[in-house]
């Protein structure tokens, strides 16, 4: 028999117990039809590129069948007639691969990387951020300190020494 991929994102409303009832409503379809389920994988609550049907998050899983053509039209008419189900992806494969796709893998990475230390002080150079940065006083903000440079010149220049100016 032919062997297909399905990936399905059901409302983000729906419990991960219900996504899985419908799953096992799509393993009782390709039992009916001498078909099975070879690889089964949910992938949680996910952030949608887009809305659809008003929603912003679904519940992804993949499935690998191993069905007759006949089933997968029966299973695609179901997923279209459930209202919890946004969206179907069916590709028919070569063969199914065993191991943790991509996106389980990477969310075990994602889980390894844990810690990485404390972020740097003083990130922010208007003086907003905190992260323990010191406040900038009015005077050290960038444009007072260039006209106070630009002041200072224009007295050596005209010959008055900056220490009389403040008698």
């Amino acid at each position: 028999m032919p062997l297909y991929e399905t990936v399905l994102i059901a409302r983000n409303d729906v419990s991960q117990q219900q996504v899985e009832t419908i799953a096992d409503g799509i393993a009782t379809v390709l039992e009916a039809e001498s078909g099975s389920i070879k690889k089964r994988e949910y992938w949680g609550l996910r952030t949608l590129a887009y809305r659809i049907k008003k929603n912003r998050k679904g519940h992804y899983m993949l499935l690998g069948l191993d069905a007759t053509p006949a089933a997968i039209k029966e299973i695609e008419r179901q997923l279209s007639l459930n209202e919890d189900v946004l969206r179907v992806l069916m590709l028919r494969v070569d063969e199914i691969d065993e191991a943790p796709s991509v996106i389980l893998s990477r969310k075990g990475d994602e889980r390894e990387r844990g810690f990485r230390g404390p972020k740097p002080a003083g990130r922010f150079e208007s003086g907003r951020g905190g992260n323990g940065a010191p406040r900038r006083s009015y005077d050290d903000r960038e444009e007072f300190r260039a006209r106070n440079e630009r002041e200072e010149q224009q007295r050596n220049n005209a010959g008055v020494p900056a220490s009389s100016e403040a008698e």
